[in-house]
C-alpha cells in the first residue's frame, strides 16, 4: 500500500477506522475530503467500517455517512469497543459479548473502595439501553455519548449491575481515564478488560473483549483474513486492532502507545490523515 508494506494496496478488502480524532475531525466532524475518500472507497469495492467506542446512536449522530452508503459499504459498524457487531440499518446483532452480573458487582465495589467518589453508567441491548447511578449524568455533556445527560435514565446500582452488560462506563469528578485505568489494573478482577476512548472514561468490557476480538468476529463473518485489513486509531483502546491487522495506521494525533506500535504514522485528524491513507490505497490498485 505504501512503498515496503507487507500488504499491497490491491490486496486490501477492509479498512477499519475508529471515529473520533481519527475519521472524525477534533471537532467531531467528517471533513469534504473525507466524505469524498468514504465515497470513492465505496465505488472501488473497499469496505469501510467503523469499529468504535460510540454506539448504534452515536455512529449515525457523528458519521451519517455510513448510512449512506450502507448498500456498498454492508452497513456494518461494530461497537462499544468490540463487543458488539451489528448492522447500522436495522440494528441486528452479529454478535454480542456480555460481562457476567458477578464481574460486574465485583468491579462497582471494589473499584468504589479505592475511588470513593466514581461513579457508573451501563451499556447493554445492543446498544439501545442506556442506564446510569446518581450522579453520573451530572458530570457528562452530550459529546460524551451522543445523549442528552438530562435524559439519561438513573438507577440504582443493583438494577445497574443486574444485567449481562455489553459495557460499564466508571468516571469521575477529578481523575483522568488514565488514573481510573490504573486503579482498575492494580485491582487485578478476573473475567473483565479495561481501556479508554480518549474521553474523561473508564471503559470496562469482558475478559478478553476489544477491538481487535469485534473486528476478527465481523471479519470472520465476511470471510476476510487479518492480512487484506487496514486498521486506523488513535487512542488506548485502538492499541489491539493496530496490531492485528495486516496495516496498522496511527494518525499522527495519537497516543504514544499507539505511535510506538503502528505500521504507519498518518497525518493527523485535523490534516485529513483518514482521507490521506484512503487515497493512497485506492491509488494503489
Amino acid at each position: 500500500m505504501f512503498p515496503g508494506d507487507a500488504v499491497p494496496a490491491r490486496d486490501v478488502r477492509l479498512v477499519a477506522t475508529d471515529l473520533d480524532n481519527t475519521l472524525l475531525r477534533s471537532d467531531r466532524t467528517v471533513s469534504p475530503r473525507a466524505d469524498a475518500a468514504l465515497r470513492a472507497a465505496a465505488a472501488a469495492g473497499v469496505v469501510v467500517v467503523p469499529v468504535t467506542a460510540r454506539q448504534r446512536v452515536g455512529v449515525v449522530a457523528v458519521a451519517p455517512q455510513f448510512l449512506d452508503l450502507a448498500d456498498l459499504f454492508g452497513g456494518w459498524a461494530v461497537c462499544s469497543n468490540g463487543a458488539l457487531g451489528l448492522d447500522l440499518v436495522t440494528g441486528q446483532r452479529l454478535f454480542e459479548a456480555t460481562m457476567s452480573i458477578r464481574a460486574q458487582r465485583d468491579l462497582v465495589v471494589r473499584l468504589t473502595e479505592v475511588v470513593p467518589d466514581v461513579r457508573f453508567c451501563a451499556v447493554r441491548d445492543g446498544g439501545d439501553g442506556f442506564l446510569v447511578e446518581a450522579g453520573y449524568a451530572e458530570l457528562c455533556v452530550w459529546s460524551d455519548h451522543s445523549r442528552d445527560p438530562r435524559q439519561m435514565q438513573v438507577v440504582d446500582r443493583t438494577t445497574l449491575t443486574g444485567t449481562p452488560n455489553i459495557k460499564l462506563v466508571a468516571r469521575h469528578p477529578v481523575l483522568t481515564a488514565r488514573e481510573l485505568l490504573a486503579a482498575f489494573r492494580a485491582l487485578e478482577l478476573p473475567g473483565l478488560r479495561a481501556t479508554s476512548s480518549g474521553a474523561p472514561l473508564l471503559e470496562v468490557s469482558a475478559a478478553g473483549v476489544g477491538k481487535a476480538y469485534g473486528l476478527a468476529r465481523l471479519t470472520d463473518h465476511l470471510g476476510i483474513g487479518a492480512a487484506q485489513v487496514v486498521a486506523l486509531g488513535d487512542g488506548l483502546n485502538d492499541l489491539d486492532m493496530l496490531t492485528w491487522a495486516g496495516l496498522g495506521v496511527a494518525v499522527a494525533n495519537a497516543e504514544p502507545e499507539l505511535l510506538a506500535v503502528a505500521d504507519r504514522v498518518a497525518p493527523g485528524c485535523d490534516e485529513d490523515g483518514f482521507a490521506q491513507v484512503l487515497e493512497t490505497l485506492l491509488a494503489g490498485r
